[in-house]
């Protein structure tokens, strides 16, 4: 069997660690990007073809050419708020063109796909931590869009999968010249780190009234190498017969807002600028994962506590390849 495998969205932020965790694993990754939202430098570990996930030729061609003996996909735009704003574009990207994707792969010879999903999918969950047989109720077209694209691969034909939906996703590889370079930039740790290194004037913090110890929101923070190496062991879960399937992916404690900032503090020695605000509607005060399935069928466990993902994250947007992508082409001088 091949060992290539097809990762679309391989030049973004997860995708470019998954094709690091590939490489690591003896995979050989090739991605697929139109670099709308990814970047040409973080495809260092295999062949980049440029193309869109909803050109079916272009992925049957690609697949002509590397035979590959799975699909990652990952080429999803992510940002909730915007998601709102102007659902037509989620749905037509997350919705329409992945199922595109899923037709060409199948065309070009690939019968197991591992799917990049979410928590959204769960919408406002009234416990926690949260398993996979909650009811699927997204509040956001986000969310409906990556559960539509969860539903239209499970219906594909002679095609077994994986939807892995992640909770928060964090970190970097920084050694090895990749990790979050997204402007703006909407995810907290990044904020965070941002304005404790002065290219921010203050992180916001929404919300100081909520029913948890310290009145902030709480979240399940993973680090995207564990993310990353749970999208291998899905693979392997599956070139091994395994059926289709979903697993959440956490590690199944939660750190508050103050919690990450203090973090933060503690490894920059020296204050982050913060500034206090009201709530967001449909944020939930806690979201952790339960990811016992995800140990149980594929073997996975994330090792990288919420230290070694500040550090890492420091230490990519510390670096002069961060300040290249993002900072001098973002910022004034």
């Amino acid at each position: 069997m091949s060992s290539t495998i097809l990762v679309s969205g391989g030049a973004g932020y997860i995708g470019s660690h998954a094709c690091l965790a590939l490489r690591d694993a003896g995979f050989t990754p090739v991605a697929i990007d139109n670099l709308s939202q990814g970047h040409e430098w973080a495809v260092k570990f295999g062949p980049l073809r440029q193309g869109d996930i909803g050109d079916e030729d272009f992925v049957r061609g690609v697949c002509a050419e590397f035979k590959p003996a799975a699909l990652m996909h990952f080429a999803a735009f992510i940002e909730v708020g915007e998601s709102v704003q102007n659902p037509a574009k989620y749905w037509d990207n997350n919705f329409e063109r992945a199922k595109k994707l899923f037709a060409a792969a199948r065309a070009g010879g690939i019968r197991h796909a591992v799917f990049s999903s979410t928590a959204a999918v769960y919408g406002m969950p009234d416990i926690s931590p949260l398993t996979e047989d909650l009811p699927l109720k997204p509040i956001n077209p986000y969310g409906e869009t990556k559960l539509a694209a969860e539903q239209a691969l499970r219906e594909m034909a002679d095609m077994k999968s994986v939807a892995l939906r992640y909770f928060n996703a964090a970190g970097a590889a920084a050694e090895e010249g990749i990790g979050e370079a997204h402007w703006p930039e909407s995810h907290l740790l990044p904020n965070v780190i941002l304005a404790a290194l002065g290219h921010k004037p203050a992180i916001t913090v929404f919300g100081t009234d909520y029913p948890t110890p310290d009145g902030t929101a709480v979240r399940d923070y993973v680090h995207v190498r564990d993310l990353a190496e749970a999208h291998v062991a899905a693979l392997r879960y599956l070139l091994g017969g395994g059926e289709s399937t979903v697993c959440n992916l956490g590690t199944g404690k939660g750190y508050s807002v103050k919690e990450v900032i203090d973090e933060v503090q503690n490894r920059v020695g020296g204050p982050v600028p913060a500034e206090y605000g009201p709530r967001r509607a449909g944020d939930p005060p806690a979201l952790v994962a339960n990811a016992e399935k995800a140990g149980r069928l594929l073997g996975w466990k994330p090792g990288r506590p919420l230290g070694d993902i500040v550090a890492s994250a420091l230490a990519w947007h510390r670096g002069q390849r961060y300040r290249e992508a993002v900072l001098d082409v973002r910022l004034p001088s």
